[in-house]
């Protein structure tokens, strides 16, 4: 099974030279680390951070340089600060070429729910409903069972949800799926991971065909 740092690592061989891309919380945070050498990919935090950098080595933080999961960050030449309201301009006016978010359950028809867990408290649902109704392309990164062992990629969700098939691509600790109108789609296996794992802790509808390929990073 895949490391939160190899799940990132995956995710960021779907960077594309050129893209505007948003990070949510969480796993997706740690693809900032692995941006291919020479490739230009522009960071955008919806707290109004437009170049985000790697994370900083540790005794370098600077407190005041943060995104919008209130962890410490760094910038690249050119970045731009500015408003919430300017970033939330950016992100609903279709500007953000992929978004890379967290996920508690995901659905075989791409429903995602990302923000809420009913009777815990939470913080709120931050930029994620206006990223999956704006962004163009949407990969969820998170582990393929919760912490009891049961499937986070079901038939429907069961939480309240965020967005309303918007999920196209899943990078779990065990494969890689999209998402398509026959339900899940195996396309990628996690190293040491068998089809009949990723069919045992599937609950929603998976569709496998052919010899499915291992990961590579």
């Amino acid at each position: 099974m895949l490391t939160k740092e190899q799940i990132a690592q995956r995710i960021a061989r779907e960077l594309r030279d050129g893209f505007y891309v948003n990070l949510g919380i969480g796993i997706p945070t740690l693809v900032a680390n692995y941006i291919p050498a020479g490739m230009n990919v522009i960071m955008q935090s919806e707290n109004g951070l437009l170049g985000m950098g790697p994370f900083p080595i540790e005794g370098t933080e600077d407190p005041d340089l943060i995104n919008a999961g209130k962890q410490t960050v760094t910038t690249v030449p050119g970045s731009a600060f500015f408003d919430s309201a300017m970033s939330f301009g950016m992100i609903r006016s279709g500007k953000v070429d992929l978004t890379v978010l967290g996920a508690m359950e995901v659905s075989e028809t791409g429903d995602i729910a990302s923000w809420k867990i009913p009777g815990k408290m939470v913080k709120g649902m931050g930029g994620a409903m206006d990223l999956v109704a704006s962004a163009k392309n949407i990969i969820v990164a998170m582990m393929h069972t919760n912490p009891k062992g049961e499937s986070k990629l079901l038939p429907h969700c069961k939480l309240p949800l965020t967005g309303v098939k918007c999920i196209k691509r899943i990078v779990t600790d065990l494969a890689l799926l999209d998402v398509t109108h026959e339900g899940f789609v195996l396309r990628e296996l996690a190293p040491g991971v068998t089809v009949e794992e990723v069919k045992s802790k599937t609950a929603g509808k998976l569709k496998v065909e052919g010899e499915i390929p291992q990961m590579v990073f």
